[in-house]
């Protein structure tokens, strides 16, 4: 099969002007850039963003602009391949860190994309989603699942910041991302599901004959215990590095239709070379410092760092001292879409 093809000014112009006229386009031009042969080629650029950069412009802008100005006031991550003002971090997720100052209150939404959000720092701040009060300490992982109402307050003292990760460029190229606003909701008086129902491993509340599960039981994953359990399954696990996926305590599947999340602890010293993947990823550092490189490019991280990858990115984490991470990616986008892949390196 030849892999030159034809160009567009290899062809008449009487002949382009009308296609142009009729609303059409040869596709043979253009065939490379939408099927390259053998793998893709992303526009998504391996992108770094130090925190101890951001947090002081995320603190003026929180004495710039008041929340109701402002509905939910982020400093958004921007893909390097796509430059400053991308709504995207990577081509099918977006980041974006938020702040909320004490005694602030963002108002109440739903919306059709999903959104997890990963604390950062700060005591006092919590989500609700429908009507479950969810309290948000650093290194947790709090869901508002696409469709499901939230939004957030602070009673603590000092800000409170988390990083948000949500589908919203799929939704967006689908052209079905909206919001709809609403009064704050009423909160159920009791502790969230990861404090009663699933407060064990293995243990979920009895199933009733003809009662239907929700389809997001459990809404906020508590950094304590996910750290507890990477411990163990680095002691015992057999491998030099620890990873555990968030899921569904119910249905062992990915907390969301659409993004997967994956927390992850190195060593201090450990070098960490994982497979080709077809998904991009976004790796958020919970606590500890070390360097990855990513095809090529080196990027030194510590606490609070976040950094990314495009598909089939070559990464090589080293963990200068014991590291956690949390890694977001859309495999299970993919996963549905019948394609994920893995290829040696």
């Amino acid at each position: 099969m030849s892999q030159q093809l034809g160009t567009l000014d290899e062809l008449p112009e009487d002949y382009r002007e009308d296609m142009t006229k009729a609303g059409v386009a040869p596709l043979w031009p253009m065939m490379r850039n939408v099927l390259p042969h053998g793998a893709p080629q992303p526009q998504t650029a391996a992108g770094y963003w130090n925190y101890d950069k951001i947090r002081p412009l995320l603190l003026r802008a929180g004495e710039l602009t008041p929340v109701e100005k402002a509905e939910r006031r982020v400093l958004v991550l921007s893909d390097p391949g796509r430059g400053v003002g991308a709504m995207q971090a990577t081509a099918s997720i977006y980041l974006g860190l938020q702040l909320l100052l004490p005694g602030e209150t963002a108002p109440a939404h739903v919306h059709t994309p999903s959104a997890v959000r990963i604390v950062v720092e700060g005591k006092g701040g919590y989500t609700v989603v429908d009507g479950e009060k969810l309290p948000m300490e650093e290194g947790d992982l709090v869901l508002t699942p696409g469709g499901e109402w939230h939004d957030h307050g602070h009673e603590g003292e000092e800000p409170v910041v988390w990083l948000d990760a949500l589908d919203l460029p799929l939704f967006y190229y689908l052209e079905g991302s909206y919001a709809t606003e609403g009064p704050l909701q009423a909160q159920r008086n009791r502790p969230d599901a990861s404090q009663v129902e699933y407060l064990a491993a293995g243990l979920a509340p009895t199933r009733r004959p003809g009662a239907g599960l929700r389809r997001y039981p459990m809404m906020r994953y508590p950094w304590a215990r996910t750290e507890a359990a990477l411990r163990e399954v680095l002691a015992y696990g057999g491998d030099d590095i620890a990873e555990l996926d968030y899921v569904n305590p119910e249905t062992g599947a990915d907390v969301l239709p659409t993004m997967g999340f994956t927390a992850m602890m190195l060593p201090a010293g450990t070098t960490h070379a994982p497979n080709l993947r077809s998904s991009s990823a976004a790796f958020h550092v919970i606590k500890g410092r070390g360097k990855t490189r990513i095809n090529g490019e080196v990027f030194e991280w510590g606490p609070k760092d976040t950094f990314s990858a495009p598909v089939f990115a070559e990464i090589t984490h080293e963990a200068s001292e014991e590291a956690f991470l949390v890694r977001v990616h859309d495999r299970p986008l993919q996963d549905k879409l019948g394609y994920y892949e893995e290829r040696e390196r």
